[in-house]
């Protein structure tokens, strides 16, 4: 049986539900659309989420730039690829749709690759945040452009910005 439980994120609220092996389904943000992703059979228990939940507030807090959770998204075959590719930006860095698009063997293919990004269950863990627009714009984010600002933002070296 899957669990889930709410968190208080420094942006708003995130939904986030583990297996029943621990592994991360989703992370979601509750705020964009006030609704829960409750699959049938899933219950609620915050203690199955402590693990991800501690990981969550290191991030938030700066003194974690890596997570260390077993995941189990599930999507296409092409969508697991580009979330794959996503978890290989590093911490701090940002890359274009295009360049994401290469790296998963599809030169020309942005817009699929952001559809793929779009549908990304795992949010922040798997950072689709990173990516941006090929002129450096913050583009399109599921949890909506403050939360990616913000984002990117506790990424960057003290006193940096990002537009």
């Amino acid at each position: 049986m899957s669990r889930y439980a709410t968190y208080p994120g420094p942006e708003g609220e995130l939904f986030l539900a583990v297996d029943d092996d621990g592994r991360v389904l989703r992370v979601h943000f509750v705020d964009v659309d006030g609704a829960l992703p409750v699959e049938p059979g899933w219950e609620e228990d915050a203690d199955a989420l402590t693990n991800m939940s501690h990981q969550l507030d290191e991030y938030f807090a700066g003194t974690r730039t890596d997570f260390d959770l077993e995941l189990a998204p599930h999507g296409t075959p092409f969508q697991l690829e580009v979330w794959e590719q996503l978890r290989a930006i590093p911490y701090g860095e940002t890359i274009s749709y295009g360049q994401l698009a290469d790296r998963v063997g599809r030169p020309g293919a942005a817009r699929a690759v952001g559809s793929a990004n779009g549908q990304n269950p795992i949010a922040i863990i798997v950072p689709c945040h990173r990516v941006i627009g090929a002129d450096g714009s913050l583009t399109g984010f599921g949890g909506g452009l403050p939360w990616k600002r913000w984002l990117l933002q506790r990424e960057q070296p003290q006193g940096s910005l990002i537009a």
